[in-house]
């Protein structure tokens, strides 16, 4: 454990006392259910037992004894549905109504909402709700013929379809001396939070102003859009994101729960509501992710250099097209981004989304990117075999090299990094790759155990700017972020941030950053986050964006304020300017060791002696500003694993496992490793144990804990973390961390079984029973 230090000067690259851990550490944190309001009422859903069926009565009259009773054919209700929209010509708009009315679309919709003084009294009369179905036929794998559609709008069932297409993929294949094809499957799972979804709503009938406090991942776009769909002025609706015990992507939606809850509190005029969602309900009806089905087929020269990839991937993406990000978001990140870090002149990649009745799918932590990394990973590794190359060397003569940035992918993305190359090397040292091989030979010599390797190389789009997305045209871009830094008269600095944090220390990042760029001491710095009262905009918290984009714009306002400070001190101490320094709160002169003064004088005289202003200089010491990156910045990755399979049960042991990023200016260190370390235990958790099963009727088989198994710390190996720093090009020179480290898993553990079994690993996750089979 790196030791912890109170920065004299200096704060970034350094490991600082958290901030939020006095709090957090100490049980005293603030969630959405720790929060108690006079005359609060509870809410409980009523949910759909099929999936897919008419509701041909509803009958809430017992119910209504004994307390309020909601369902969606009331008007406020009915009238409010959630619909994603997208500019892509393929796209499908389709509906999703606050609480099902004439039909239920996945087993879990809310059906009604109960109103209650307590959850348990709220439960109670939910029994009383008579609800009749018909039920209709089923479909949950999204690659298999429609039996019935689930939107009227779309009678196949697809609810967008895409190609991108670059180059003569049919000549290219048709001249390959090595064509590979393969069929993919990845299993269905999602982000399980610790804390599942949460809010607590107020209406205040004074001012008509509606307070949602909500464990949400963007508290801004929340706000948007309830303002949006209630028909009210977005001044008079405040989101508060308090402490949020994990998001991973889950909680970046705006779902019917979340407005039902507004609504509910709107007809209650004056009563808050709560609403906390149990565990079951979250395996039910949050997103899930990753159910994906890839047909790829790729071309090689005899040397191993990919010349063609032909791909068709189908995203099963539920029953309903996720709010605000679209039944897009999964399908056209797979195909933006499924060449990777490697080099490729002719590309094809067919995507569609698929509705299926299923819970909706929306972003978890990847999106898209740990099923497309295992598509190609695992072609490359069948390539090498065909081939007789190892699968170090076909990495080595297609990743994309630093001479070759920037680097225009098939996809029309541009890649900033082209440090793959390095991240790979330094992986397969850490491994040990050499001594690997050597001892893999000895244990097949033995008939001992076999043990395997695998590998994944991968490129993470972070921080993406207006110029860089690749998700599903919606009709906003989420390439900016805010900040407001001020200074306050006794001289401390208070931050006002667009970022929002689910866990990942942004209270302490942000601090390093601003007490840097100001030139104050860390622990001068306090950053308020998740208040939409109190920061101007911020779009939240996906795609490895924090850091780069709420990162600039902090960096932004903090250099702004300085420049005031050191333009009221060269005038107040009759100075030059370019001769001023502010170090740790004080002000120099360059070359002097007395200080001519602390920035709380200064700020006294800003705020509270404005007769000594100089003229030209306003009161105050603020500024807010906002930071786009435009494009964004790849962040390259390499993971290397060593297995063991015991053969009579199946059961695989991961003996070493490697991770090597590059976080371009890493702020905090230990951070960094969190986020990379957390982001590969959940990978494995994907690649070896989590798996939502619905049967042919479309219930959930997986619907608890003891069925959706999920790792543990006994069942994450010791992680070895290497780092490269190759500064991005924005104001801090950093990349996302946060995603990168779920891709590798996927392919690298599959990788690993194939090597050590000689077989192909076609389906995930990996199951003992499946690698079992395997080794039948």
């Amino acid at each position: 454990m790196t030791a912890v230090e109170e920065p004299a000067a200096g704060a970034i690259g350094k490991v600082v006392r958290r901030k939020e851990d006095a709090r957090l550490i100490t049980g005293r944190g603030r969630y959405v259910s720790d929060l108690q309001l006079p005359r609060m009422r509870h809410v409980a859903f009523l949910r759909s037992p099929f999936g897919h069926a008419r509701i041909t009565r509803l009958d809430a009259a017992a119910a209504r004894e004994r307390a309020d009773v909601f369902t969606g054919d009331q008007p406020e209700f009915a009238n409010v549905p959630l619909r994603a929209l997208s500019a892509l010509p393929s796209y499908v708009e389709t509906e999703q109504p606050l609480l099902a009315r004439d039909k239920v679309r996945f087993a879990g919709e809310p059906v009604a909402a109960v109103v209650a003084a307590d959850r348990y009294r709220a439960e109670d009369a939910l029994e009383l709700i008579d609800v009749d179905y018909e039920p209709l036929p089923v479909n949950v794998t999204a690659w298999l013929p429609v039996t019935e559609p689930l939107h009227a709008e779309a009678p196949d069932n697809v609810l967008l379809e895409r190609t991108f297409d670059t180059g003569e993929v049919p000549a290219a294949l048709a001249c390959a001396d090595l064509v590979v094809e393969r069929e993919l499957i990845t299993n269905r799972h999602a982000g399980n939070p610790m804390e599942c979804r949460a809010g607590v709503a107020l209406w205040d009938p004074v001012d008509d102003k509606l307070t949602l406090w909500s464990g949400t991942q963007v508290p801004h776009i929340a706000r948007n859009m309830i303002a949006e769909l209630l028909g009210i002025p977005e001044g008079n609706v405040r989101v508060i994101a308090p402490d949020v015990g994990g998001g991973f992507g889950v909680k970046a939606v705006v779902y019917p729960e979340d407005v039902a809850l507004c609504v509910i509190a709107r007809q209650l005029r004056g009563t808050p509501v709560k609403w906390v969602e149990d565990r079951a309900e979250h395996l039910l009806a949050a997103t899930h992710a990753r159910d994906h089905r890839y047909v790829v087929k790729a071309g090689f020269t005899a040397d191993g250099e990919l010349m063609a990839l032909d791909a068709d991937v189908t995203c099963n993406v539920g029953a309903y097209s996720v709010y605000p990000w679209t039944a897009g978001i999964e399908p056209l990140m797979a195909g933006g981004l499924l060449s990777g870090p490697y080099r490729l002149q002719h590309y094809r990649c067919t995507v569609r989304g698929v509705a299926t009745n299923t819970a909706p799918s929306g972003p978890y932590r990847g999106v898209a990117r740990p099923a497309s990394v295992f598509a190609m990973e695992s072609v490359l590794d069948a390539a090498a075999a065909e081939l007789g190359m190892s699968g170090v060397d076909i990495r080595r003569r297609n990743l994309i090299r630093p001479e070759e940035i920037p680097y225009r992918m098939p996809s029309r993305l541009v890649d900033d990094s082209g440090w793959y190359g390095e991240c790979l090397e330094k992986a397969v040292e850490s491994i040990g790759y050499d001594e690997f091989r050597a001892e893999q030979q000895r244990r097949r010599t033995q008939g001992e155990n076999p043990i395997g390797l695998g590998l994944a190389c991968y490129n993470e789009l972070t921080g993406l700017g207006r110029a860089a997305a690749a998700g599903p045209r919606m009709p906003f871009r989420t390439g900016h972020d805010a900040c407001t830094v001020r200074v306050n008269p006794d001289g401390r600095v208070t931050v006002l941030s667009g970022v929002t944090s689910q866990g990942q220390g942004l209270e302490t990042t942000v601090a390093q950053i601003v007490a840097d760029a100001v030139g104050v001491p860390y622990s001068d710095v306090e950053v308020r986050i998740g208040d939409t009262n109190e920061s101007l905009w911020g779009f939240g918290a996906f795609s490895s964006r924090q850091a780069v984009i709420g990162g600039g714009a902090a960096h932004r306002s903090a250099i702004a304020v300085r420049e005031k400070i050191i333009r009221l001190a060269s005038e107040l101490y009759e100075a030059n300017p370019d001769d001023l320094r502010l170090v740790n709160g004080e002000v120099f002169v360059v070359g002097e060791a007395k200080p001519l003064g602390t920035l709380g004088e200064l700020a006294r005289v800003a705020y509270l002696e404005s007769n000594r202003l100089p003229d030209g200089i306003e009161p105050g010491l603020e500024s807010t500003q906002f930071y786009d990156p435009i494009r964004g910045a790849f962040a390259a990755g390499a993971q290397a694993a060593v297995v063991e399979v015991d053969r009579a049960t199946g059961e695989l042991k991961i003996l070493k496992y490697v991770c090597v990023e590059d976080a371009g200016t890493v702020i905090n260190p230990q951070v960094v490793e969190g986020q990379i370390a957390g982001s590969i235990a959940q990978g494995i958790g994907g690649a070896l144990y989590e798996h939502l099963i619905y049967d042919e009727g479309g219930n959930l088989s997986t619907g608890t804990l003891m069925d959706y198994l999920m790792p543990t710390s006994a069942e994450v190996p010791e992680l070895v973390i290497g780092h490269l720093s190759h500064p991005a090009d924005n104001p801090l020179g950093v990349r996302g961390v946060g995603e990168g480290g779920t891709l590798g898993p996927n392919a690298v553990l599959a990788g690993a079984v194939a090597d050590a079994l000689g077989v192909q690993i076609t389906h995930l996750p990996l199951t003992p029973a499946a690698i079992w089979e395997a080794v039948r």
